[in-house]
C-alpha cells in the first residue's frame, strides 16, 4: 500500500477525443488524486490538444500533454518518453477508450507492493452503451448488464475484498489496466519499440520482462475497475511479426529490450 501522491498516472491516446473526455472526466471525479497525469500521445492531431487544455484546469492534479509526430504506431515510443518524465515512483497505465471506476486509484494505490507488478481487469460496453454516456456521468454498470449492454460482469463490479491471484502467466496481460515501480520499468529499459502494431506483444512482453527481472503480477478481481468503451476492430496484419519477437522474449528470458526508454534519460 502506497500513498496515492506517489503515483503517476499515464494515459495513452490517439485521436480518442470524445473517449478521451469521458476518460479524463472519470479521473476528475476519483476519490484520491494521483501526483500527476501524463497523457502519452501518439501523434494526435489538434482536437485533442484542444481537449486537454480546456480540461486539464478542472483535473485534481497536474496534467503533462506529451505527444510525438504521426509517423504509425510508436505507442511505445511514447510510453518510453512519459516513463522517463514521470515524477512518481509508481506508474499507473490506462488508455483514453477506458473509463475509470471512482475509487480506480484509491485501489490501485491499496494493491501497490514492492516485488510484484498490478494486472487490473476491464469490463466491455458495447455500441450503444458507449454512446449513450455523458461527460460527467458515472457509467451505470448495473443497469447497463441488466440490459445487455455490459460484458465481463465478473471484472464490472467493485467488490467488498478483492480477489487477488499471484502469478507469472501470460493470461489476461492488457496494458489499459496495469501497475508498476518506476524502478523496476527502468531496469527493463521500458517498452520494447521494435513493436509495430496494437493489440499483442507489446503488453505481454512487458509483463514478460518484469517476470523474468523476478517480478511475479497481482492478478486482481474486483478493484481498479476499468469501462471499455466500444470502438472498431484496427488491422491486426502485424500480429505473426509480434508473435515471433514475443515467443523471442519468452523463449530466451529476456529482461532488458535493446530499443527502450534508455534513450530519452537524462
Amino acid at each position: 500500500m502506497i500513498s496515492s501522491n506517489q503515483i503517476s498516472l499515464v494515459i495513452s491516446t490517439y485521436n480518442h477525443v470524445r473517449p478521451l473526455d469521458l476518460c479524463l472526466t472519470g479521473f476528475r471525479n476519483q476519490t484520491t488524486a494521483p501526483m500527476e497525469i501524463l497523457i502519452a500521445d501518439d501523434g494526435s492531431t489538434t482536437p485533442t490538444r484542444d481537449l486537454i487544455v480546456r480540461l486539464a484546469p478542472s483535473l485534481p492534479c497536474p496534467v503533462h500533454h506529451l505527444w510525438h509526430e504521426d509517423k504509425g504506431f510508436r505507442k511505445n515510443a511514447i510510453l518510453n518518453q512519459s516513463l522517463s518524465a514521470a515524477k512518481g515512483a509508481y506508474l499507473v497505465f490506462t488508455d483514453a477508450d477506458c473509463i475509470p471506476h471512482p475509487r480506480f486509484i484509491e485501489d490501485h494505490a491499496y494493491l501497490a507492493e514492492q516485488g510484484f507488478w498490478v494486472q487490473g481487469r476491464r469490463s466491455y460496453l458495447n455500441a450503444a452503451a458507449s454512446a449513450s454516456l455523458k461527460e460527467g456521468e458515472s457509467v451505470p454498470s448495473f443497469r447497463l448488464f441488466l440490459a445487455g449492454q455490459l460484458t465481463g460482469a465478473a471484472k464490472a463490479f467493485r467488490l467488498p475484498f478483492p480477489i487477488i491471484k499471484r502469478d507469472m502467466a501470460q493470461r489476461g496481460i492488457i496494458g489499459c489496466n496495469m501497475a508498476m515501480w518506476k524502478k523496476d520499468l527502468l531496469e527493463i529499459n521500458g517498452w520494447d519499440e521494435e513493436y509495430e502494431g496494437w493489440g499483442l506483444g507489446e503488453d505481454s512482453d512487458i509483463g514478460s520482462r518484469l517476470y523474468h527481472l523476478g517480478r511475479p503480477r497481482k492478478f486482481v478481481y474486483g478493484r481498479s475497475i476499468l469501462y471499455h468503451l466500444h470502438h472498431p476492430i484496427l488491422s491486426r496484419d502485424h500480429v505473426p511479426k509480434s508473435q515471433s519477437r514475443l515467443e523471442e522474449t519468452l523463449r530466451t528470458k529476456k529482461v532488458r529490450c535493446l530499443k527502450g526508454v534508455n534513450q530519452y534519460l537524462k
